[in-house]
This record gives structure tokens, C-alpha cells and sequence, in this order.
């Protein structure tokens, strides 16, 4: 659970999808000045608030002897916020609307990957919660532990060896205060 919504000076791994996309898009600029401090993001939805609101009490629900929550992991521009980790394996905390079985999308997945190269951690698991309709009218509800999912996400070495590239050049723009340019890396 993020408490700090600052998101300028760092990269996230939840920015991934930023990261690996176009930087010719309307949508990577408006990002890059949120990075920058120029621009703030305050959009919340009601899936985002009650992911929030649930998190803790997922992880709580899995009984896991030394779980750490929250961990923050800073590695020169890349700041990883950990939802759960012991030392040996991540989990990351997803939420979803129930009816149809959750499916890992590839942001998801890089996400996690990011924060196994952060942490130096390579085990890593999505811990998916369906929520009902009920869920989102009252986020005090229990944790029904029926309605978690667990979905392995392996390491992809290729992946991080490109997404590192990317990464690397977008921190020195930041600390340079300069738009990226494509094609740069």
C-alpha cells in the first residue's frame, strides 16, 4: 500500500508499462511530467481504492510466518514498493472484479519481474482476490480465502536485460531534466 503519492524522481515498477511502451505518445508525456514534478496524477478509481483498502488484510489471510509488508526498494532512479515478501519469495497483491477467472496480463507480469530485479529476490507470486459487488460497498469486509488465486510469475532474464536498457537512459533524462527520445537505447 502506497501512503507517499508523490511519484516524481523515480521510476516504479508499477510504471513498467510506461517504461517499455512508445515515448511518442501523448499518454508517455503526460507521464514524463508527472515524473518530472510538472504534473500530479490524483486519479483514483473505485478498483484502485478498494485494492488499497484490501491489501493488507490479503496478505494477513495467507499466514505467512515473516511476511514483511510494504517494503521500499530504491536502486539508483527505480523505486519498487513491495506488497509482501519473505526472503526467499515476492507477493504481489492484485484485485478484480469476480466473475471470470483472473488472467496475469503481460504489465502484470513485467511489474513483478522488475521487482524480483530490485529485490534480488527471483521467486514471485501474484496473489489475485476476486471481489464481489458487496466488496466494493464496504471495504471492511473479511478476506474470503476462496476467492484467492495464486499465479507464479518466473523470472525473464531477456526481458530485464531490455527493460534495464530503457530504464537507465530514462534516469539519466530525469536527472538531466530532458524529454527521451525514442530510439535511444
Amino acid at each position: 500500500m502506497i501512503s507517499d503519492k508523490d511519484r516524481s524522481g523515480y521510476i516504479g515498477a508499477s510504471d513498467t508499462a510506461a517504461v517499455m511502451r512508445s515515448w511518442d505518445t501523448k499518454t508517455f508525456a503526460r507521464w514524463w511530467r508527472v515524473k518530472q514534478g510538472l504534473e500530479t496524477q490524483d486519479f483514483a478509481s473505485e478498483a484502485m481504492m478498494a485494492g488499497s483498502a484490501y491489501e493488507h488484510r490479503i496478505l494477513d489471510a495467507l499466514g505467512i510466518p515473516g511476511l514483511e509488508k510494504d517494503r521500499q526498494i530504491i536502486k539508483g532512479r527505480l523505486r519498487v514498493n513491495l506488497d509482501g515478501n519473505t526472503q526467499e519469495k515476492i507477493y504481489e497483491v492484485k484485485t478484480y472484479r469476480a466473475g471470470k477467472p483472473f488472467r496475469a496480463p503481460l504489465a502484470y507480469r513485467q511489474q513483478v519481474n522488475v521487482e524480483m530485479y530490485a529485490s534480488g529476490i527471483y521467486s514471485a507470486c501474484i496473489v489475485a482476490y476476486a471481489l464481489e459487488e458487496a466488496d466494493y460497498r464496504n471495504f471492511y469486509r473479511e478476506v474470503d480465502a476462496a476467492r484467492l488465486t495464486f499465479h507464479e510469475i518466473p523470472y525473464d532474464g531477456e526481458f530485464i536485460k531490455k527493460y534495464e536498457k530503457r530504464l537507465l537512459y530514462l534516469g539519466e533524462c530525469l536527472e538531466k531534466g530532458i524529454f527521451p527520445q525514442e530510439g535511444a537505447v
